[in-house]
């Protein structure tokens, strides 16, 4: 269980949830490991690459960024609240709260997802299956909810974790990379219509989430996409994933 990038769970739900990695414990984990297998494993990932706009800075980020830089650091703490490897304990190691990790990088290139970062929240410490909450791989940017029921939250291979304050506000973009990762909806991009042209072999995966616990009730819709792919972000939205997507920009 604690290989670094291979352990996001792989789920289906109905007919649109093509291939979401986070799944809940109690949503059969073992068929959702089963669905993960093949080339839409890592499709819902929270990746991003490092690139010129989106939520690729703030602390811990190894890459520059425009447009969405005031957002971001406004969205965070200054200070890493914990590392970004290691297995901790909730309530002693590490508080409940949401937490960001940036400028990730995206694995070792050979496509099978080793070296990301990987993260994890579980119930125990038995390192099982049937242990984890809700997991995901991720290259770039990622924001979780740490919950106080959770038992153990597990980071490896990441960038620092840095708190972020459910108050803040910033200057939301009207532009994100294709792979850019987990924006935060009126912090790191505004809601909006976005569309993202030129997309190839159902490669451009994209999710509205609630909120950052990561787990299936978690998605509001989501989809695995060729060609054109157009998706409205409401204000409501706490989150847009978007991984393997050619550059999206608002066009309504």
């Amino acid at each position: 269980m604690g290989m670094r990038g291979k352990v996001a769970l792989g789920a289906v739900v109905g007919v649109v949830v093509i291939g979401v990695v986070s799944a809940n414990a109690g949503d059969n984990a073992n068929s959702s490991a089963d669905n993960g297998k093949g080339k839409d494993k890592d499709k819902g990932s929270s990746t991003s690459a490092q690139h010129p706009f989106g939520n690729g800075s703030g602390s811990g980020s190894g890459s520059g960024s425009t447009g969405a830089a005031k957002g971001t650091k406004a969205a965070e703490k200054t200070e890493a609240a914990f590392a970004g490897d290691g297995d901790f304990q909730v309530g002693s190691d590490v508080k409940p709260g949401t937490y960001r990790t940036t400028g990730n990088g995206d694995g070792d290139g050979d496509g099978d997802g080793d070296g990301m970062c990987y993260w994890e929240r579980a119930k125990d410490a038995k390192g099982e299956m049937d242990s984890i909450l809700a997991n995901d791989n991720v290259s770039g940017t990622s924001y979780v909810t740490i919950k106080a029921t959770d038992k153990l939250f597990k980071s490896s291979g990441c960038k620092d974790w840095t708190a972020v304050d459910p108050k803040a506000k910033g200057t939301a973009v009207s532009k994100m990379a294709g792979d850019g990762g987990m924006f935060r909806v009126g912090t790191d991009i505004a809601p909006g219509t976005y569309r993202s042209t030129g997309n190839t072999d159902d490669s451009c995966y994209w999710e509205r989430a609630k909120d950052a616990d990561h787990g299936l009730k978690s998605i509001l819709a989501n989809n695995n996409v060729t060609g054109t792919a157009v998706v409205t972000i409401s204000a409501s939205d706490g989150y847009f994933k978007t991984t393997g997507c050619k550059d999206w920009k608002k066009a309504g």
